[in-house]
């Protein structure tokens, strides 16, 4: 007997959704089939428009919701027929929606999807909202992976970090004997990604290969770090509410660097604001996904930061780093149809072990 979930993501980055369909049947699960589907333009344009307040917006954002489950229930289509499944045979669809704010500071946070139309175009049961939950109990409502990273990649004979390098970097910190701890680093790939846009005109610097042209600047990533963010304790969150243009634009004022020498210090930004959460615990590995596991000079730049500590992909656990949020999500729908808590209070500050997500019947 199988156990068929699909889980569903698009992240900060905005550069996809990605679907991947795991059997939760076996000890471990298997992640049988993961496919990634690129966002329409116009699509990464309304969802991006609307991180930023604007007129008209309560029906901007439902429109851009419709637009998502739509993108979603494609992905979903494309998967099923890649694997020869179809919607009978899949219990449900884990969907965690596209962040628009993130607010845990006002008691709120919001990822948009329009689920009952994902689940009525796909026929398959749809578990969403997965944040709501742990912020109404005093929470960050992230991140929320580092249960998944305990549940399935704790190991007593290792010393372990997972960190997901999306738009935002997080860590999961698993040490036996220890409370599993995690929490936002900071930026991961957005303002990389904001500044090559700006710049060059692409959606990301592919393998860091632009970033490695420039030069690091200490006096600019010493004012980069001195963000009061990256001084605040744990738990905390972050996303775009923070990281974005304008706090772009408002450390490069009044300078007139190489712009090749600003990528390198971005990318600088990231290895360090992640390595300085990480270079104290002593540890035997880091492993790394999402999109930054393939930005070769981000993974370098992390390798120096960390010269005790091996670093490298999440696909030396056996799972590919463009995956593992996915199958993340796919495992908390999982979670919240058997009624098991999933969320970690030492990592988000909630009350306490809460259920997570909302679910929509098919």
């Amino acid at each position: 007997m199988s156990r068929l979930i699909i889980g569903l993501m698009t992240g900060t980055s905005l550069d996809g959704i990605d679907a991947a369909l795991v059997d939760f049947a076996s000890t471990p699960p298997q992640l049988i089939a993961a496919k990634g589907t690129v966002l329409s333009e116009p699509l990464r344009a309304q969802l991006l428009a609307l991180q930023s307040p604007q007129a008209n917006e309560l029906h901007l954002a439902q429109l851009a919701a419709n637009a998502h489950a739509d993108a979603c229930a494609n992905a979903v289509h494309k998967l099923l027929a890649q694997t020869g499944y179809t919607a009978a045979d899949i219990e449900a669809i884990g969907n965690h929606g596209q962040t628009i704010r993130h607010r845990p500071e006002c008691s709120y946070t919001l990822q948009i999807s329009n689920n009952a139309r994902l689940a009525e175009q796909t026929g398959i049961s749809v578990v969403g909202d997965f944040r709501s939950r742990d912020v109404a109990a005093g929470g960050q409502g992230a991140p929320l992976v580092p249960a998944f990273h305990q549940a399935l990649f704790s190991n007593p004979m290792q010393k372990r970090a997972l960190v997901n390098i999306g738009g935002i970097a997080n860590s999961s910190l698993l040490i036996a004997g220890q409370p599993t701890t995690g929490f936002d680093t900071g930026p991961g790939n957005v303002l990389m990604d904001l500044w090559i846009g700006q710049q060059q005109g692409q959606r990301y610097d592919k393998d860091g290969a632009w970033a490695a042209t420039g030069q690091i600047l200490p006096d600019l990533l010493a004012q980069f770090l001195s963000d009061a963010y990256f001084a605040l304790p744990a738990p905390k969150s972050t996303g775009r509410d923070l990281f974005h243009q304008a706090w772009l634009d408002h450390h490069l004022a009044q300078r007139s660097d190489a712009p090749a020498d600003v990528q390198a210090t971005l990318c600088a930004l990231t290895a360090r604001s992640i390595a300085n959460t990480l270079r104290q615990q002593a540890l035997d590995a880091v492993y790394i996904c999402g999109g930054g596991a393939h930005n070769v000079t981000l993974m370098q730049m992390l390798a120096l930061e960390l010269p005790q500590t091996h670093v490298c992909s999440s696909a030396t656990l056996g799972v590919d780093p463009d995956w593992m949020e996915t199958y993340a999500f796919a495992w908390l729908a999982k979670c919240c149809l058997d009624r098991v808590p999933a969320n970690l209070p030492r990592v988000t500050g909630a009350q306490g072990p809460r259920i997570l997500g909302a679910i929509w019947p098919a």
